[in-house]
């Protein structure tokens, strides 16, 4: 007999127990850990977004009835909140970064760096268990030596990278190593679900390359080697994603391309937009900036960005699921108030086409 399934099967980002990537620091003083922590994040700050997660070493209960919110001019907030650590809110709360730095001396991590200091010997021993991907080991001393239970535990553990604690720029750079490992590879998404009703017909199987306009764009991101989806309102092939999000045009092939695969990141494109070319696509993709939600196309003249162009990372995702909950269904408001990377062009690339009129004429000038 099949087993009773409670809740509909989805899939489901990738995460460790607190973030989608995540290195726990253990072996030295807390202290010791926050400030390389600190000094970490400084070296990676203009390509990465970095946490790091702690726990309170203070006996005295701060808790408050009233939750504070500080913004400063410069952009940073000060946050006094009532939250409990829960591994579903946190893989929320850190959904946005690229990497979570954690104090293994409190708290788990599915990655781990080992900080060898001869005074904290019982300490490791006592976390023994917790040890289970080493990534490299730092010395907190020149005189720092393996000890015999790590190394009955990992008999190799000699030959895995090792540093001093004031080699920072090597430890950053084996850190940005771990961090581009992980980016997501991209997906192409052809948006193909819209009602053409100024057009008269479906702009899809428009003609401006000899071919249906969904298969010339289609073509044009699998060329570049992007695996590539249609958006379609009822699925009819494996190449194409129904929505499931109903009625919300765009945002709602965006939204579905998401739930079918939340570990990769979408590059989203219209059909009605007939400039664009290769060129501008390999642009946009060696523009990319995985740090952001989104990498987008704006138009020299432009005042905003166009979001039918666009690298949508994964952690756009439940940025997108937040304006919805909020009643707002637009992909370019989602831009507009994110950490979006954006790759200005020339206006000419990024003309629609949504009547018969400009169909004929653009058809007219790509001819011609």
């Amino acid at each position: 007999m099949a087993k009773h399934q409670k809740h509909t099967a989805l899939s489901r980002r990738n995460n460790d127990y607190y973030a989608t990537q995540e290195i726990a620091i253990l072996g030295v003083k807390c202290a010791i850990i926050a400030d390389l922590c600190h000094k970490i994040a400084e070296k990676h700050h203009k390509t990465a977004k970095i946490a790091y997660l702690d726990a309170s070493h203070s006996n005295v209960d701060t808790s408050s009835f009233l939750e504070t919110y500080t913004f400063h001019q410069s952009g940073n907030v000060e946050t006094i909140k009532q939250s409990v650590l829960n591994p579903y809110t946190s893989k929320i709360t850190f959904s946005p970064y690229d990497l979570l730095l954690i104090n293994g001396n409190h708290y788990q991590g599915e990655q781990q760096i080992l900080v060898l200091d001869n005074q904290k010997e019982a300490s490791v021993l006592k976390r023994l268990d917790q040890l289970t991907n080493i990534q490299f080991v730092i010395k907190a001393n020149k005189d720092s030596k393996y000890f015999d239970f790590l190394l009955e535990k990992f008999p190799k553990l000699k030959e895995i990278p090792c540093y001093a604690l004031e080699d920072i720029q090597q430890i950053a750079n084996h850190i940005g190593k771990i961090i581009h490992q992980n980016i997501p590879k991209i997906n192409g998404l052809v948006l193909a679900g819209g009602k053409s009703t100024r057009m008269q017909k479906d702009k899809t199987q428009l003609h401006y390359f000899g071919k249906p306009q969904v298969n010339y764009v289609q073509e044009l991101l699998e060329k570049l080697g992007l695996k590539t989806f249609i958006s379609v309102q009822t699925s009819t092939s494996e190449k194409h994603i129904s929505d499931t999000f109903i009625g919300l045009g765009p945002f709602g092939g965006i939204c579905s391309a998401f739930q079918k695969n939340p570990n990769t990141a979408w590059l989203v494109l219209a059909t009605d937009l007939p400039f664009i070319n290769e060129s501008l696509i390999k642009l946009l993709l060696s523009q990319r900036d995985p740090s952001k939600i989104a990498t987008a196309i704006k138009g020299k003249g432009k005042k905003f960005m166009e979001p039918l162009i666009t690298i949508y990372e994964p952690k756009a995702y439940p940025v997108f699921l937040q304006f919805l909950s909020q009643g707002y269904a637009c992909p370019r408001k989602v831009l507009i108030n994110s950490e979006v990377k954006i790759v200005e062009v020339d206006d000419a690339f990024i003309r629609n086409v949504n009547t018969p009129e400009e169909y004929r004429a653009a058809q007219k000038e790509i001819n011609g």
